[in-house]
């Protein structure tokens, strides 16, 4: 026989938990996009929130179709977050064009958002550019300038960076590029076959290489949603940006290395692999 339980609010042992608000596109596979930043950061210890850029239609195998929001949703859903659950970091994945740019960095500088990570998604895997040239735009212009840190990979660094990047030494000469045209740290990723997974973080005083290991694991669809993510809930708890950078690895290394295999393409990673419980700590207001 089934008991009735009475839950009552106990508030001495209430908890405050760190929050975090991920702006990007929803991947109905649940590999990349809001659907991967959500499970990352309830992994690595934080309450997660979304406000939806773009619904897609997609697996592992491609993009089928997409239905953008337009610029008065996604400015609702902010004001929703903001006016309610305040986010202590916000991670910004794909925003394709200028208007939903421009009406993010609105209500971020209206609420003087804090923590913000952009993960500037602007070329695939294949090389196709994901976003127009007015889209780059505004994104420049208006959104980069209020980052903490933004994630670029070897093509979006090139783009930002306005060179060409075939080395580490390079790596480093496009972070200082891009921190002096923003003024913000940035994390240049490396892989591409530059590399073995090694990123460098520039804050504008040093340079901080982050060794990495590149995994033999064919299955990496949202590897940059979900390091971006990662980073966006250390800063959350409130890790150093190095000390975020280098949890948020971890965790990525970890998802990797778990090797699921899922689907008919590139597959997801595990976002819900046993982590160190040090990483996941939710620091208390």
């Amino acid at each position: 026989m089934l008991k009735n339980y009475i839950f009552r609010f106990d508030e001495e042992k209430s908890m405050k938990r760190r929050t975090a608000l991920t702006i990007a596109g929803s991947d109905s596979s649940g590999g990349a996009g809001i659907q991967a930043d959500i499970k990352t950061m309830i992994v690595n210890g934080v309450y997660a929130m979304s406000a939806v850029t773009a619904l897609t239609a997609q697996n592992t195998m491609g993009v089928t179709a997409v239905e953008e929001s337009t610029p008065e949703f996604l400015a609702a859903q902010i004001d929703a977050v903001f006016t309610d659950i305040r986010p202590d970091a916000v991670k910004i994945g794909m925003v394709s064009s200028g208007a939903l740019i421009r009406v993010i960095a609105a209500k971020l500088a209206e609420y003087k958002a804090e923590n913000i990570v952009v993960d500037p998604v602007m070329v695939a895997t294949s090389g196709a550019k994901l976003i127009s040239e007015e889209g780059i735009e505004a994104l420049s212009t208006f959104l980069l300038p209020a980052a903490a840190v933004i994630t670029p990979n070897i093509p979006e660094a090139q783009i930002l960076a306005s060179m060409e990047i075939t080395t580490p030494d390079d790596m480093e000469k496009a972070a200082g590029r891009i921190y002096d045209k923003y003024g913000c740290s940035v994390l240049c990723k490396g892989g591409h076959q530059l590399n073995d997974a090694n990123d460098i973080l520039y804050d504008g005083k040093s340079m901080c290489w982050f060794r990495g290991k590149r995994i033999d694991n064919p299955n990496t669809h949202g590897t940059g949603c979900t390091l971006s993510s990662a980073i966006a809930a250390n800063l959350a708890k409130g890790a150093d940006l190095p000390q975020a950078v280098e949890r948020a690895k971890e965790y990525v290394s970890g998802a990797l290395a778990a090797m699921l295999d899922l689907g008919r393409g590139s597959g997801p990673m595990d976002h819900g692999f046993p982590l160190d419980s040090v990483n996941t700590e939710a620091s208390d207001r």
